[in-house]
């Protein structure tokens, strides 16, 4: 009987630990590997300061916005706050969800959308406000697809690292809060600025 209950007691413990690793496993997975790719996106969330600036650079704007790499949504949700239809792209399926919940919680999830998926795999030609949170190794190459997917009336704000080779329209803030706003006003297939 003592055999038993021992025997019981360790497959407990057994699945218990199994478990909880796991569940480890499954949480921490989606935070890690973008510290793996070719070019490392860590999720860093936007400060309130970043988020001012980057409302500031949507007055006046109207049209559909894109945040790309929208972590826990917090740009979307403050641009559907100011009445923008708002869409997120994230690989993080964590911070989908948890952007979902947010979007909810916060009362415009009629207006925002979160769609879990590699930027380089989505074309963005249908936005004419795109927000992004890159690093700099990432940048010349987004620079060459949002200046061949988007219309001349798009605006795109920069947050933390400037285009390497856009000059900017406007610039607001300072530090890791600066943000650059890039009007386009060329056509497809035109000179750049």
């Amino acid at each position: 009987e003592g055999g038993s209950r021992r025997r019981s007691w360790g497959l407990l413990v057994t699945a218990g630990v199994g478990g909880t690793l796991v569940t480890l496993y499954a949480v921490v997975t989606p935070f890690v590997t973008p510290a793996l790719r070719k070019v490392c996106l860590p999720f860093v969330p936007a400060t309130s300061t970043q988020i001012q600036n980057v409302l500031k650079m949507l007055e006046n704007r109207n049209g559909s916005l894109v945040d790309i790499g929208s972590g826990d949504g917090r740009i979307v949700i403050a641009a559907a706050k100011r009445g923008f239809e708002a869409v997120g792209y994230e690989l993080n399926p964590w911070l989908v969800w948890y952007s979902r919940y947010r979007a909810w919680r916060d009362g415009v999830h009629q207006n925002t959308k979160f769609y879990i998926s590699d930027l380089w795999k989505v074309s963005f030609s249908h936005y004419t406000n795109v927000v992004v949170f890159g690093v700099p190794q990432m940048m010349p190459q987004l620079e060459k697809k949002l200046e061949e997917e988007l219309e001349c009336n798009a605006r795109v704000i920069a947050c933390r690292f400037p285009f390497p080779c856009w000059i900017p329209d406007h610039t607001t803030g300072e530090g890791i809060d600066t943000v650059w706003a890039y009007d386009l006003k060329h056509p497809r297939g035109c000179e750049t600025k």
